[in-house]
């Protein structure tokens, strides 16, 4: 029966429940669509795992080749590829390749072996699939190509061999799993690679040997036997389970980001769904009434409008999800090209059953209030006016209302890569509906308090804020939370876009020069001399290590790594100086004295000695090139990170490390006149060097934080489109108090002009504090990321913020004014005869 009569007074087209039904659209169809392209591009690495990797295991070992007993070891396992990749200069104009200009370009030499790939398949840019090119040719990359002019049957160098080029690289399997690069990619076979003269003790460069392992074996398994029989070999093993690592470990951060922003949006779009509820029940409080007077109780009343509201918002919920589920299709479509790989085309259940989930609670906890009030309103009440008060509350509902919003905490939480960081993302975002909360109480306080002003238009307008049935409390809290998300992202992306534009060419050197020859040091520090005498040059040893065991623990035995201890994760830059390094400062323990001479000893970067639960006198033991060596720690520094110098986090006492063959790396910074000239004699005169100009750098870093920053504020835009449902549903619960007030004023005189003109100074009034407390609040938020978390200098475009605030505020007035337009056209007899 209460079915019966809930679907008989449920209108066909959810006319007064439409706001509900757009509002649990938008934010459901958010997070389904988020979930739906994390979940596929995890898939998708998932899937391809062996082809990103190269094989089924892969074993990188820094700055060596495998041992005859290591490589015997590998093939016992399966079938073995071997590869060697190191940055080097690709050089033209040597005298081989007729009509081309000299020039010279930072690229990733990759030397492969005959076997390479065992999954997927080298293709060319005409089609062609091809394994290893013959000994003294060359495939490239088309970026390489295009930057060098170069084209299939020319000739480029690398060190100090000349290759042909046999063809452009239209696909590389295994690109993904190879991880962040500084320039195009050049494949050789690995057996011209001697022929370069590249590799000499202590050259930077990385040798992978892929497995292909027989169907029954275990990745996993295998990698565990190779590391307890060489524990002090420094293999980083990965298997064909997680072939990118860092390419998945981003994506599932940046998409459990993404889904906190998109739950904020959903929040504001409860609000909007409050409102809803509200307007809808006010529609209907003659049916309310009627069904009361004819024995209807309490409980029945609940029951028929709690039927009608989630019978639209079960479609709206389905609506989105289906949206959800097919926008990573739309948008591999149009943006497929800045992912990493392409979202496979399936429903993923997971991210579509969590979507529902949220909107069905925030349905239960932002309607329920409304139904309770209806619920409890006598019948009596219900005829009288229509800002007529009655109990808000009751026991059963604040129950209802608190396990709904205990179940998305939990939800939230539950379903988090990093429970922390989402549950302090929810403390944040309920610490500011708090503050938005008591800042519209206090506008309302403040508002009754304030003194009558004489002009009519203006005391009515300041009356609008805390008349009985004002929405000011949504508008605020709704309008706020979007606005200052909005703000916040903006003064975000902004402060990052300064700190690079302004600080990198204040701080940064022209050159990052890697794998100097130790003996050609004194020869490339004359060379720079000579073309800009004022250069600032700091050279200093490189060396590649990883650290084994701390306090006389070994790493490779550890269940667990200490959570934030980076350095322990593969092979870390170590160097050897006899003075503090510039950009580093004392926080405990002494420096050695420059004339050292005696057992190892360790200066460590403090946050990573924090993060090992270390200090000064315990022991630390690092393989380098396969050989143990331990240092005891002797003091602790604070490092810059942000200067761009050469910093390291561990730095060894002169004697400990000079016996490893290593190479030097150099910092240069000369005039801008200088760079280009140096920027040609540098890599023609040492071959086995690379340079790398900080301008292309910091070119890739701006543009992967632009595309992070327009995936934020795509995800952010939904909380603004939210934020605005919210207001055409305040206004629209609010037209029968308009309308009663509307028609008073008529009776009493009013012209609609002075009518509409209180309405806009209400609107008005209420843009212009909604846009000082966003920006405020906003300007907050983003000050403590940048400062507090990323530890850059705040400097946000306060232009762009203008235009934020200004762009939220029209909305605001518009949208109130557009609102107030059919509440001006009530004829006040029919409407008296209705109220």
């Amino acid at each position: 029966m209460i079915w019966r009569i809930a679907r008989r007074d449920l209108s066909a087209r959810i006319r007064g429940l439409r706001l509900l039904a757009v509002c649990l659209f938008l934010g459901v169809g958010t997070l389904a669509a988020i979930g739906s392209l994390t979940a596929g591009i995890a898939s998708e690495l998932s899937n391809r795992g062996q082809t990103i990797l190269g094989g089924d295991i892969e074993i990188e070992i820094a700055q060596r080749k495998a041992s005859e007993a290591e490589l015997t070891a590998f093939r016992q396992k399966g079938a073995l590829s071997q590869t060697v990749r190191l940055r080097a200069m690709a050089l033209t104009g040597d005298g081989d390749t007729a009509g081309v200009p000299s020039a010279s370009l930072l690229a990733e030499l990759k030397a492969v072996d005959g076997a390479y790939p065992f999954y997927g398949a080298l293709t060319l840019a005409d089609g062609k699939k091809v394994q290893a090119p013959p000994p003294g040719e060359i495939y490239v990359a088309p970026t390489l190509a295009s930057r060098l002019s170069l084209r299939a049957g020319q000739r480029v160098r690398f060190g100090e061999a000349s290759f042909k080029i046999a063809g452009i690289i239209g696909e590389e399997p295994d690109r993904l799993g190879e991880g962040f690069t500084l320039g195009p990619v050049a494949i050789i076979n690995i057996a011209s690679l001697a022929d370069t003269k590249l590799i000499q003790p202590g050259s930077l460069f990385n040798a992978k040997y892929r497995i292909k392992l027989p169907a029954q074996n275990n990745p996993a398994a295998i990698a565990q036997q190779l590391n307890e029989r060489f524990p002090a070999a420094g293999f980083e093993i990965t298997d064909r389970s997680n072939g990118a690592p860092g390419t998945r470990r981003f994506i599932e951060r940046m998409g459990q980001f993404l889904t906190l922003v998109g739950l904020a949006a959903l929040v504001i779009a409860g609000i909007g769904v409050g409102n809803g509820v509200s307007s809808y029940l006010e529609s209907k409080r003659a049916s309310i009434a009627t069904l009361k007077v004819t024995g209807a109780d309490s409980g029945v009343i609940f029951r028929i409008y709690l039927l009608q509201i989630f019978s639209v918002a079960i479609i709206a919920i389905l609506a989105g999800l289906i949206t959800g589920s097919i926008m990573p299709q739309v948008i591999r479509l149009f943006i497929g090209d800045i992912l990493p790989v392409p979202a496979a085309f399936a429903l993923y259940p997971a991210p579509l059953v969590v979507s529902a989930l949220y909107g069905l609670l925030i349905a239960l906890a932002f309607a329920v209030p409304p139904l309770t009030r209806a619920r409890l309103v006598p019948a009596a009440s219900l005829f009288r006016a229509v800002v007529e008060g009655g109990r808000r509350f009751d026991k059963s509902s604040i129950v209802l209302v608190t396990i709904a919003i205990l179940a998305i905490v939990a939800l939230a939480i539950g379903t988090a890569r990093e429970p922390l960081f989402s549950a302090g993302f929810i403390a944040a975002a309920f610490g500011l509906l708090l503050i938005l909360t008591g800042i519209a109480f206090a506008l309302r306080w403040i508002a009754i308090r304030l003194p009558r002003p004489k002009r009519p238009l203006l005391r009515i307008a300041l009356a609008n804020l805390h008349r009985p049935g004002a929405q000011t409390q949504a508008l605020v809290i709704a309008l706020g939370l979007g606005l200052t998300l909005f703000v916040t992202l903006a003064a975000i992306q902004t402060s990052i876009n300064n700190e690079i534009s302004r600080s990198v060419p204040a701080r940064a050197p022209s050159f990052f020069v890697l794998d100097v020859p130790r003996d050609g040091a004194q020869r490339f520090t004359a060379m720079v001399r000579k073309a800009a005498p004022d250069a600032v040059i700091n050279m200093i040893p490189a060396l590649r290590g990883r650290i084994i065991a701390y306090k006389g623990q070994r790493v490779d035995e550890m269940d667990e790594l200490p959570a934030g201890a980076w350095i322990l994760n593969g092979d870390r830059g170590l160097t050897y100086s006899a003075a503090l390094p510039a950009g580093s400062a004392l926080t405990g323990g002494e420096y050695w004295p420059a004339d050292y001479k005696g057992p190892p000893l360790l200066s460590m970067e403090e946050e990573v000695a924090a993060s090992l639960g270390v200090g000064v006198g315990d022991d630390i033991t690092i393989s380098l090139l396969g050989v143990e060596v331990t240092a005891k720690i002797s003091s602790l520094r604070k490092v810059e990170w942000d200067n761009f110098g050469l910093n390291y986090a561990l730095v060894f006492s002169p004697g400990s490390l000079d016996a490893a063959p290593h190479n030097m790396v150099a910092t240069v910074t000369v005039p801008k006149q200088a760079e280009a000239s140096l920027a040609q004699s540098i890599p023609q005169a040492f071959p086995s060097a690379s340079l790398i100009e900080v301008g292309d750098v910091v070119t890739q870093i701006t543009g992967l934080l632009r595309q992070m920053a327009q995936a934020i504020a795509a995800a952010a835009s939904i909380a603004i489109l939210a934020g605005i449902a919210v207001l055409v549903g305040a206004i629209a619960a609010a037209r029968a108090a308009r309308i009663y007030d509307s028609v008073i004023l008529k009776l009493l005189g009013s012209t609609r002009a002075q009518i509409l003109g209180a309405q806009a100074l209400e609107y008005g009034l209420l843009a212009l504090l909604l846009g000082l407390l966003a920006l405020a609040l906003g300007i907050g938020a983003a000050w403590f990321v940048i400062v507090q978390i990323f530890e850059f200098q705040f400097a946000p475009d306060y232009g762009v913020l203008a235009l934020t605030l200004a762009g939220g505020a029209a909305i605001t007035f518009i949208l109130g004014i557009a609102g107030s337009l059919p509440i001006l056209a009530a004829r006040p007899a029919e409407a008296l005869r209705s109220l």
